[in-house]
């Protein structure tokens, strides 16, 4: 009887130590998936964006969209609330005013470009208005992880973009 006592609580023991190890692998990586990049971007499984304007792309996974979620609020979201451009409303980061920029910031490598070196509007100057994020600041990969959160987000997200407040 004993025995048979020791063998099932082992039993139980070692359910509830393996039920917790795969518990505590995928909390993290749960934690690192934002609401509002499901909610709102829908963002549920990896997702091809327009890399070049020439047909190219890259896929971002629901983690990517969301470390670029975070990257854009701490580094971005003075200026730009909601996609919105305080400094200039009239120029906002809707889609149709990304495309409509020269050069175009309507694909990563645009909007990536425009971080580096921030021109105005129709590229004859350059801007004041907004950072240079240069590579020692944010290395290639979390630079493109942020402008594809912008882009998905001027894709999807109500309201992103708008002049109004």
């Amino acid at each position: 009887m004993l025995r048979q006592l020791f063998r099932s609580t082992r039993c139980l023991l070692l359910v509830l130590l393996i039920y917790l190890s795969l518990f505590t692998v995928t909390l993290p990586a749960q934690a690192a998936i934002d609401k509002y990049v499901r909610q709102y971007l829908r963002v549920i499984e990896p997702i091809q964006m327009d890399l070049d304007g020439q047909g190219h792309t890259k896929e971002f996974s629901v983690e990517d969209f969301s470390e670029g979620k975070e990257l854009f609020q701490n580094h971005c979201l003075n200026c730009h609330v909601g996609g919105a451009t305080l400094p200039n409303p009239t120029e906002s980061l809707a889609l149709d005013k990304l495309a409509g920029a020269t050069p175009p910031r309507d694909n990563i490598n645009g909007l990536v470009a425009f971080m580096r070196e921030p021109m105005t509007y129709d590229g004859s100057f350059e801007s004041f208005f907004c950072r240079r994020v240069p590579e020692t600041w944010m290395p290639q990969e979390q630079i493109e992880k942020l402008a594809a959160f912008v882009l998905r987000a001027a894709q999807k997200a109500p309201g992103w973009g708008s002049q109004e407040f």
